[in-house]
């Protein structure tokens, strides 16, 4: 059964773009760019998760959030064109799960929206994707290497597979970090190191020539997709 998302945002052409990228990733989606009317389509067939824009016309994106909080602890992800600590902080408090700024790149929605229904036990991705010898069932939270089911932590799941969902994109340790815990951590945190190297030793990836896990000196580390470098 495919998981179900109400997007909230006065912007009629990023909702219509949203539906149809989300839509690819076997996600159903519904789109509102009235908050009333929202409202309204979520009491009428409750989502998996909300993506909620923080500019609204009627009532902004908070006093939506604390409405739906009232009645509801359904998944919501805030989206926002300020990037400010503070707007991060307040959504939080008021009971969003994650928090997005604009512009930003929809690959990296699908991973926030993969996490937050992760965290929150409404993972039903029922994708699997083949990294060469690699094979990630996000539904199950299961990996395979060459065949073989691979044991990992709960942290190392979640670094390959947010790494893997980002294939070929560049990601920071605190964008890492944040993936890990939820909130806005110190992106010096060893935390991250730690778990790419036991997840590496796992995949039997060698650091200096790797066909996984790349890293990007003063930038995080990339996902290669299991080509391995020449």
């Amino acid at each position: 059964m495919k998981q179900t998302i109400l997007i909230i945002d006065d912007d009629a052409k990023l909702n219509q773009l949203l539906e149809k990228f989300l839509g690819d990733f076997g996600l159903a989606v519904q789109s509102s760019t009235s908050p009333v009317e929202g409202l309204r389509l979520l009491k009428q067939n409750p989502p998996d998760l909300v993506i909620l824009d923080v500019m609204l016309p009627q009532m902004d994106g908070f006093e939506v959030c604390k409405t739906i909080r009232r009645t509801s602890r359904i998944p919501i992800i805030m989206l926002t064109a300020r990037g400010e600590l503070t707007d991060r902080v307040v959504g939080l408090e008021l009971g969003a799960d994650d928090y997005l700024a604009k512009p930003f790149e929809p690959r990296e929605l699908v991973a926030r929206i993969h996490s937050v229904l992760r965290r929150t036990g409404r993972s039903g991705f029922g994708k699997t994707e083949t990294f060469g010898p690699l094979e990630i069932d996000f539904a199950r939270q299961t990996v395979l290497l060459d065949g073989s089911p691979l044991d990992l932590t709960t942290s190392e799941y979640t670094v390959l597979s947010f790494l893997a969902v980002n294939t070929g994109k560049v990601l920071d340790r605190d964008r890492i970090l944040h993936e890990l815990s939820g909130i806005d951590c110190d992106a010096f945190n060893r935390t991250v190191d730690v778990t790419v190297s036991r997840v590496r030793q796992k995949l039997g990836d060698d650091p200096k020539h790797p066909r996984f896990i790349k890293t990007v000196w003063g930038a995080g580390y990339l996902f290669l997709g299991g080509e391995k470098e020449g």
